[in-house]
């Protein structure tokens, strides 16, 4: 997915994960975090044993739920 109108930080307080963040791989765990800037592709994986618990933090003109473009949703939520 990506977002035309905002950027977003996600910092990790417990577990780890990947971050796909446009073309980079990122492994993050707890105390880390990413940054997303507008219009880059981005998802986030757990692939630890304990739960991945991540805060998203979005700052940007827009901020509405329609801003999320989605490409491939598992949940079929496209």
């Amino acid at each position: 997915q990506y977002h035309n109108h905002r950027t977003e930080n996600w910092v990790v307080v417990q577990g780890s994960g990947v971050a796909q963040v446009g073309d980079d791989i990122i492994s993050i765990k707890d105390g880390e975090s990413v940054f997303i800037d507008k219009k880059v592709v981005h998802r986030i994986t757990n692939n630890g044993t304990e739960n991945l618990i991540f805060i998203e933090t979005q700052c940007g003109t827009y901020l509405g739920e329609d801003d999320i473009v989605r490409l491939e949703d598992d949940y079929g939520r496209v």
